[in-house]
């Protein structure tokens, strides 16, 4: 099945002007609001999270937690491949089929979910260049390596995260029944999983938690490099907002990262420079801990220079 990944979260929230000013800063761009009703915020290939108010009629059913998170959308690479996944769910399931031709269902788990042809656009955008001794360099004479005031805006939905309430019955229907494939495992925790048409190390990660705790713990968008990454994140902190993790860098998928609270009441990832894997990938299989979490971990500081105080 020629699922591409995700190509949207859809929320149900109670302060909205609050997530607005969150989103906004975090970096993608309103390309819908309503006053009163909630918006559209999107990366730059047009993936995208939306917001709406908690008790909006056309929304699907919350979860029995109370999180937030309301519906997930998976962008597929054809029609036919809507039909393929229709024929397989609606053995099982109610599947709807709507005008547009997308379908949406339940996955075992209750989560809400959504399937489109993608409505990802194609960019062409440059990557972070970086000169390295001994290589040609990327980055010519005179050519800067980054600004104070350099754009940084998300490129495209990363992945996923879910507080799953039964990880064998979740990770059976998206490995089984959607045929993810996985990368790596916390023996411990949970499953890295990607769809077939996707090459980035996972898309999807389950976390094994009591029923209670079921729905989004966070999601994530690709910038264009740790730089990008970096300056994203020192200017949330600058506007106010509270880290949660990082920056740092990760063990599985090599991922930069930098997680953030927010009033979505889940987390929001930065990342960048991700593991790309295909069919001939082994996955690992180790505990999760300190050391299989992160490679290394910095903290945010107040800017500093060499000196006593006031030098």
């Amino acid at each position: 099945m020629r699922i591409i990944g995700p190509d949207e979260i859809v929320f149900g929230v109670d302060d909205l002007d609050a997530c607005r000013a969150f989103l906004t800063d975090y970096g993608l761009d309103e390309t819908a609001w309503t006053e009163g009703k909630g918006g559209t915020f999107s990366a730059l290939d047009a993936t995208c999270v939306s917001v709406w108010k908690r008790d909006d009629a056309d929304l699907p059913a919350a979860l029995p937690s109370g999180n937030t998170l309301r519906q997930t959308v998976y962008g597929v690479e054809s029609a036919n491949v809507i039909d393929e996944i229709e024929a397989e769910l609606s053995t099982d399931r109610e599947v709807t089929r709507h005008p547009d031709g997308s379908i949406t269902c339940e996955d075992d788990c209750g989560f809400a979910l959504k399937f489109q042809v993608t409505k990802r656009i194609k960019t062409d955008l440059e990557p972070e260049r970086v000169n390295s001794p001994g290589a040609e360099p990327a980055r010519l004479e005179n050519q800067l390596g980054t600004t104070q005031d350099g754009a940084c805006k998300p490129r495209t939905l990363s992945h996923i995260v879910y507080f799953s309430p039964d990880i064998k019955k979740h990770e059976a229907f998206y490995m089984e029944r959607l045929k993810f494939v996985l990368t790596d495992r916390f023996t411990n925790v949970g499953p890295f999983l990607r769809p077939q048409a996707c090459r980035d190390h996972h898309t999807m990660f389950l976390l094994d938690t009591p029923p209670h705790m079921a729905g989004l713990e966070h999601i994530a968008f690709h910038m264009q490099g740790p730089t990008e990454l970096m300056l994203a994140g020192s200017r949330m902190i600058q506007k106010g907002w509270e880290s949660f993790w990082g920056p740092g860098r990760h063990v599985f998928g090599s991922n930069w990262f930098w997680y953030f609270n927010c009033p979505l009441m889940t987390h929001f990832e930065f990342d960048a420079d991700m593991d790309l894997h295909d069919d001939d990938w082994e996955p690992r299989f180790v505990e999760a801990g300190p050391q299989t979490a992160q490679v290394f971990l910095f903290e945010n500081t107040e800017k500093w220079f060499p000196g006593a105080p006031g030098d």
